[in-house]
């Protein structure tokens, strides 16, 4: 009895859920979207930091934009997962369910965080050459490295576009660059900043220090390179001890199915299943800890 009222109190929440957003999406007017068109760019004031402040920093990082805006529904689409589990195949489902989604998402953002800021570093150097060669041309410091933005290409155009806003809102473009380094963690992109700040209070060559730093990223980037050459073994081996105990789950289940079939039917095997499904996760959270500290 309880697995139908919880399917039946899904499809219910689910079902208002349809009429609000359809509700919601009427009385949105051509006028609010073209206002939100045209402010998209603009100089934004900075706003009061909320308990969600580490997801919506994650979210930023990684270029998903900010989470708090259907936050909600999110939170709503979770739970009634959780019940669903629940209803379906119980404790296990419940646990499944209440730890696989956070993960999935914590590992998602670190995928795409790491993917960009991978091509941002890359597209380092040219904006630093470019602010070089403007220097060169006469351009003042800040003229040269605002127009070098401007001259990049996503993503490093669309994150640095931070530093745009906050210079014209009146922050030094010292301290601009080093709040974008500060938001992204990356050691490139703090030395860009500190150059900045040393030549802002000391003065000195800056076309000299920018050459100088893209030489420096660029040698970073050939170590890094020849230590992943070097390490291919290491990572290919992790991967298969990640996998082998879930193709041999499989090759089980394929080739015998009433095995695993008979223990997820017994409330011991169940428990040996959910006992296995813990360690193959501690296993491969460790073995992706050791790949990064290589």
């Amino acid at each position: 009895m309880l697995k139908p009222t919880l399917l039946i109190l899904i499809c219910l929440t689910l079902l208002g859920l349809s009429i609000r957003l359809f509700y919601n999406g009427l009385r949105q007017s051509g006028i609010d979207r073209t206002l939100g068109r045209l402010m998209q760019g603009q100089p934004q004031l900075a706003v009061a930091k909320s308990s969600w402040a580490g997801l919506e920093r994650a979210f930023l990082r990684a270029g998903l934009g900010r989470p708090t805006e259907r936050l909600g529904l999110w939170l709503l689409l979770w739970a009634l997962g959780i019940l669903l589990g629940v209803a379906l195949a119980g404790w296990i489902g419940l646990l499944a369910l209440l730890l696989m989604p956070p993960l999935a998402l914590r590992l998602y953002i670190s995928w795409c965080y790491q993917r960009r800021l991978k091509r941002m570093i890359e597209q380092l150097p040219p904006l630093l050459d470019h602010t070089v060669r403007s220097l060169k041309s006469g351009r003042t410091l800040a003229d040269a490295v605002l127009v070098a933005i401007d001259a990049a290409e996503d993503p490093l155009k669309n994150a640095m576009g931070r530093v745009q806003r906050n210079v014209q809102l009146g922050v030094s473009l010292p301290d601009a660059v080093t709040d974008f380094a500060e938001l992204y963690e990356k050691d490139e992109f703090r030395l860009f900043a500190l150059g900045l700040k040393v030549n802002h209070r000391y003065g000195g060559n800056a076309s000299e220090l920018f050459e100088n730093l893209i030489k420096m990223i660029r040698e970073r980037d050939q170590a890094a390179r020849q230590l992943r050459a070097m390490t291919g073994e290491t990572r290919i081996t992790a991967v298969v001890l990640a996998l082998m105990p879930v193709g041999l789950a499989a090759y089980f289940l394929l080739s015998n199915p009433k095995y695993l079939l008979a223990m997820w039917n017994s409330s011991s095997g169940q428990m040996m299943l959910a006992t296995a499904f813990g360690l193959q996760v501690v296993g491969c959270l460790a073995l992706w800890r050791m790949l990064r500290s290589v």
